[in-house]
């Protein structure tokens, strides 16, 4: 078997823009979500090589998260929020094969930050889990609110609700645990397959556009991170 897989949820459809000054308006995206398959051309190292160089490219990060102008901000944040999923997507599919119930019993960064799960369906309190279980369940929890017109409104002249800004928010934090997770328990492995150049890049755009439109949401909201984030944010592109 290949020690590369495909993302564990079908990729969302990328932005396409028709000018530079106009966002895309978001496709319809699918549902179901699938198990890792190996592949080669396919593999997931190969999609995140060909998926950063599409939308990372070789410009200033700081300059790259900055709202267009003239351009509406939910839009703007919920393009990213399918990037950002798709990035996170790739990058952990790319290790599901060393991420298991038995290397990984609990969904942890280090020992000082676990992550417990919760949801409004069949997890109603934090319930602890294996970090494969709780990450298929956040995957697929970020994808329903992404496929949900009431909140990720696809249709040219669709507002988006309210309380838009207030789950990005909570979709970026939990999202983070995910780059957490990977940094703190499978980075060897994103060396070994020459994925870390891309993890680390995917990693400083999602936290300069965190900062970049005050997503942080409660207390000590990077943990194990925290060292990392000083010094990316202390750069300058």
């Amino acid at each position: 078997m290949s020690l590369l897989h495909r993302p564990i949820f079908p990729l969302l459809p990328p932005p396409v823009y028709d000018s530079p000054l106009t966002l895309p308006f978001r496709n319809q995206k699918t549902r179901a979500p699938f198990k890792p398959k190996s592949s080669s051309r396919g593999s997931s190292s190969y999609q995140l090589r060909q998926y950063a160089e599409q939308t990372l490219g070789s410009g200033s990060l700081r300059k790259v998260v900055k709202l267009p102008e003239g351009e509406d901000l939910d839009e703007w944040l919920a393009v990213n929020v399918v990037d950002f999923y798709n990035q996170i997507n790739l990058l952990y599919g790319s290790i599901t094969e060393f991420c298991s119930p038995v290397t990984c019993p609990e969904m942890k960064a280090t020992d000082e930050f676990e992550y417990l799960w919760q949801d409004q369906n069949k997890y109603k309190r934090p319930t602890k889990m294996p970090a494969p279980e709780y990450i298929e369940h956040l995957m697929a929890w970020v994808q329903d609110n992404i496929n949900n017109e009431q909140i990720f409104p696809s249709r040219i002249g669709v507002h988006f609700p309210k309380n838009f800004q207030a789950t990005v928010r909570q979709l970026v934090k939990r999202l983070f645990r995910v780059y957490a997770h990977i940094y703190c328990h499978h980075y060897p492995v994103i060396v070994a397959l020459g994925l870390d150049p891309h993890m680390n890049t995917s990693f400083k755009h999602y936290v300069l556009f965190i900062k970049e439109f005050d997503l942080e949401s409660g207390k000590d909201f990077y943990g194990p991170l925290s060292d990392m984030v000083e010094t990316i944010l202390k750069t300058d592109t």
